[in-house]
């Protein structure tokens, strides 16, 4: 099995180097002549993108009645046997005739930001980031067409595409074939090979990761078989040979199941808002009934879709109060996670397009929420003031530095606005760092599939030292932490940052005083010391004096009462008592 099981969520890190996990890749022999192939449909994608292109024309009312039923009937036959891939590739070729290429992929450009990008497996994504990051050559091998295939080997940085192509005439404009020998089943492991021969690839040491049974052939070429979501006879021939099958479901159809979780976790807004307005009735304070609301509903969403987080230095959540808590942000789950953790006492800042959805306008006004105007500098400007009051009031406040969601396991550059309000105030920023929300949702997605999240909570970072003038330098310190966090995860405990050993020395450096406190210090200490001397010998010598006279005189009384002849001392005690005296 692979690093992420049929739930989605990953396995734990022990068994991270299993073959098919990220962590394999990064430990195989690195440069260009390993091989990393990766078919389209079914294993980058869930589902068929030849299927959405059909919906679209039915949709632009660009396909009939009769080329439908054709194109149906071709498919059918395909299954059945009764016809080979090249007839059914040929048929939906055909019905193109006459168009123009440029036409057809910005058709297909429009179609991958709407409909194809959210189906990007996540997981995958990351093995072909890791083959990437190994300097393996990688490629995109498809039966699909280039329409298909070149929006997504853009978007995951693959430059190698084996792919079906249209015949066009010189003007750009389709003949209705398809280019020949046509890439399916054989054809395609022969291309395959005939690639791996002209860039020196060996194919003992590389990986091949499709779900279609006319792709056995390829996994036999390879050394690193990776059956991809496989069904009928490839999971089959996987099974029997013992090939590391890796199974998804992040990016299936949304199923009835995850509507109905993802539902009930939602319908748990509406007794939260009236006990959240109850309690704050019966208290008399807003907060208390604000603080009910944050700490429930995001914990109720998360637990009924199957969400689970896993934290790492969860005791940095509460170590200090009030303070700026700042998450990555990837998709509309992030918010909810980030406030699950903080739970009470705090304050979300949102852009305020948010507040065109009247839901979020009213959970927002109910726990004191802030939507920035990033268009109007000056009403911006003025939220941001009235964050810092709420802050100087002991609330905390989250916000996500990157102002929007970042689709990628990158991180977008930090804005100012949550680090000026910690300096305003006086309060340290908390780094969340959010590692693969994006297997929950996609980007845009409003339905939350099970599978389990990492979180790591950094140490809060004091802002006492900061100035304006080096306010960039601090920002691009911090976002380079949790850049260095999600190359380089924990697995125990956290790592200590050379940003965090220099606010400590800063620290430790501040509580020691100045040079010339300490030359005013050792002054200020001999003149009292001196003094303190003087004093005591002055207050020794009076009660010296004093006891001398007393002495004398009670001498002088007894000496004329007392018959000298009577009264004998003794040499020693005469002694002792001018010892007194001098005293």
């Amino acid at each position: 099995m692979s690093a992420a099981d049929e739930s989605g969520a990953p396995k734990s890190v022990s068994e991270m180097r299993l073959p098919g996990s990220v962590a394999e890749i990064l430990a195989s022999p690195a440069g260009p002549h390993v091989g990393a192939f990766f078919d389209l449909d079914g294993t980058l994608v869930a589902g068929f993108t030849a299927v959405i292109l059909t919906q679209e024309r039915l949709r632009r009312r660009d396909m009939g009645v009769r080329e439908l039923l054709s194109v149906i009937q071709a498919g059918l036959n395909h299954m059945l046997g009764r016809i080979e891939f090249e007839g059914l590739i040929g048929k939906a070729s055909s019905a193109l005739r006459g168009r123009f290429l440029t036409d057809l992929e910005e058709i297909g450009e429009r179609l991958f930001v709407q409909r194809i990008e959210s189906r990007i497996y996540p997981e995958m994504r990351e093995l072909v980031r890791a083959h990437v990051a190994r300097g393996h050559t990688v490629v995109l091998s498809s039966s699909a067409l280039t329409i298909q295939v070149n929006p997504v080997a853009r978007f995951l940085g693959i430059a190698n595409m084996l792919t079906n192509k249209f015949e066009i005439k010189e003007d750009g404009m389709l003949t209705g074939g398809v280019v020949k020998p046509v890439l399916w089943g054989p054809g395609k492991a022969v291309a395959v090979q005939r690639f791996a021969a002209e860039h020196d690839i060996d194919l003992k040491d590389s990986y091949f990761y499709a779900d279609g049974d006319e792709d056995i052939a390829l996994m036999y070429l390879v050394g690193n078989p990776r059956p991809t979501n496989p069904e009928g006879k490839m999971a089959t021939v996987a099974k029997r040979r013992g090939w590391p099958i890796l199974k998804f479901n992040s990016r299936s159809s949304v199923g009835i199941g995850v509507q109905l979780r993802t539902l009930a976790g939602l319908s748990s807004v509406f007794p939260l808002v009236v006990g959240a307005v109850g309690i704050g009735a019966l208290t008399g304070s807003r907060r208390r009934g604000a603080n009910f609301f944050t700490s429930a509903f995001p914990q109720l969403l998360l637990a009924a879709a199957g969400v689970h987080l896993n934290v790492i230095g969860n005791e940095n959540l509460t170590a200090q109060r009030p303070a700026v808590f700042i998450y990555n942000h990837r998709n509309q789950i992030d918010p909810l996670i980030a406030g699950a953790l903080v739970r009470d006492n705090w304050i979300a800042v949102a852009k305020k397009e948010l507040a065109k959805n009247p839901i979020i306008y009213a959970l927002g006004k109910l726990t004191d929420g802030m939507f920035i105007d990033r268009d109007d500098p000056v009403s911006a400007v003025g939220t941001l003031h009235a964050v810092e009051d709420r802050a100087r009031k002991g609330l905390s406040i989250l916000m996500a530095p990157e102002g929007t969601r970042f689709d990628t396991t990158e991180v977008g550059p930090f804005k100012k606005g949550p680090f000026r309000i910690a300096m305003a105030v006086g309060i340290p920023i908390v780094p969340i760092v959010i590692r693969n929300a994006e297997i929950v949702a996609a980007r845009n997605s409003h339905a939350i599939n099970p599978g389990m999240v990492d979180v790591a909570v950094l140490s809060a970072i004091p802002v006492d030292d900061w100035t304006l003038d080096a306010l960039p330098e601090h920002i691009a310190e911090v976002r380079q932490l949790y850049l260095n966090i999600l190359a380089d995860w924990p697995v125990d405990e956290l790592p200590k940052a050379g940003l965090y050993a220099r606010t400590t020395k800063l620290a430790a450096k501040k509580m020691e005083p100045k040079a010339g406190d300490r030359a005013r210090t050792a002054k200020t200490t001999t003149k009292r010391t001196a003094t303190k001397a003087t004093a005591a010998k002055a207050v020794k010598n009076t009660a010296s004096k004093a006891f001398t006279k007393t002495a004398s005189a009670a001498t002088a009384k007894t000496s004329s009462k007392v018959n000298p002849k009577v009264l004998k001392v003794a040499p020693q005690d005469l002694t002792m008592k001018q010892s007194r005296e001098r005293s």
